[in-house]
């Protein structure tokens, strides 16, 4: 591969349309990245969904298969079609015992819509009453609620197998009231009691022990994690990513940062540097949400790095590497998708909906 080829797999592209577009073009074709993330925006009906996506793989040709992203979190957070009925919230499965159930729901769903990536489940704590960012997408408001039933949601992610799940949003975004997608939220919590909080559902998760199989992916947030680096905001952070997550809770999966085009990075730090930033401390794919400029702006900041030195050919193959063999490991492919049955989709998420209901 080329540098321009192995820089391109980290970069995850919003774009703006319902059909792939100029910028879908861009994305695909010209800039060949990593992959897609799909919001409401981009979504219209099963039908439109599928051949969006067709229409993306077609620009990708015969290239690295593409991840296909999307927040399926159901509640608050769920993007998919008018057809298909809503996903309960992560609160109310995680009330009832139902982590499980959720995570093979979520999982098919995806599947089924032609998505590879899924970024759930949240294992934040909702410990702050007055966080309305996380609120009910959390499973609970305590630690053992929350580590259980986001390990039983994976389970039930493994079990049906070809969409990953990418936990979020460590270092747990629960006990903070700043909203990221605004300003730079500050959870200043000593490590000691992080570990026993916070930290704790995804060092469950990270344990292949706890679920039968390591943790594949896992998203990074925007907050200032004063314990261990009170300068830079996680993603930006050595001392969290590569120090923290990497070599003291041992995680070896692919990191994606959350979207980097939103107010708690560009408030301070231009697009392209705060990319650098982020590859040097240690994330793997960034989501790059909004914007065909923030992308382009994004991909020559970081070939500049790489030419300049800042970032090594060594450390940029380490997350080309591990991108390259989670796609290898869950089968991505670009075989077109066809449309699901939404019918047969809603029959199963009613099913969970009921035994929520009791």
């Amino acid at each position: 591969m080329t540098t321009e080829q192995k820089v391109s797999q980290l970069l995850i592209a919003g774009i703006s349309g319902t059909t792939p577009g100029e910028d879908g073009v861009l994305a695909v074709s010209d800039y060949q990245v990593g992959g897609i993330i799909y919001f409401s925006r981009n979504i219209q009906s099963v039908q439109q969904l599928a051949e969006l996506t067709n229409g993306l793989k077609e620009s990708n040709g015969d290239y690295i298969p593409l991840f296909f992203g999307i927040d399926q979190e159901g509640g608050r957070v769920d993007r998919m079609p008018d057809e298909i009925a809503d996903t309960p919230s992560a609160y109310q499965v995680g009330q009832a015992g139902y982590g499980y159930e959720y995570g093979v729901l979520l999982a098919e769903t995806c599947a089924a819509v032609g998505c590879n990536v899924d970024f759930a489940p949240s294992l934040d704590i909702w410990s702050n009453p007055e966080n309305t960012v996380i609120g009910d997408r959390a499973f609970g408001s305590d630690v053992d609620t929350v580590a259980t039933q986001g390990l039983d949601a994976l389970s039930g992610f493994y079990s049906v197998g070809g969409v990953i799940p990418v936990v979020k949003h460590f270092p747990g975004h629960g006990d903070t009231s700043a909203d990221s997608h605004v300003e730079l939220p500050v959870v200043r919590d000593t490590l000691e009691t992080l570990k026993e909080e916070a930290l704790f559902p995804f060092t469950a998760a990270i344990s292949p022990s706890q679920t039968g199989q390591p943790l594949p992916a896992l998203m990074v947030s925007h907050i200032l994690l004063t314990a261990v680096d009170d300068t830079a905001p996680a993603t930006l952070s050595p001392a969290v990513v590569d120090g923290l997550l990497r070599k003291e809770m041992g995680f070896d999966g692919v990191v994606f940062t959350d979207d980097m085009t939103m107010g708690a990075i560009t408030n301070t730090w231009t697009i392209g540097e705060a990319c650098v930033l982020a590859v040097s401390a240690g994330c793997d794919a960034l989501l790059i949400c909004h914007g065909s400029d923030n992308l382009t702006a994004a991909r020559t900041a970081l070939l500049e790095a790489v030419e300049e030195g800042r970032i090594s050919q060594s450390r940029l193959d380490e997350s080309v590497y591990r991108i390259l063999t989670l796609k290898y490991q869950y089968g991505l492919t670009n075989e077109p998708v066809s449309p699901p049955d939404a019918d047969a989709l809603n029959d199963n998420i009613n099913a969970l909906q009921a035994l929520l209901e009791g």
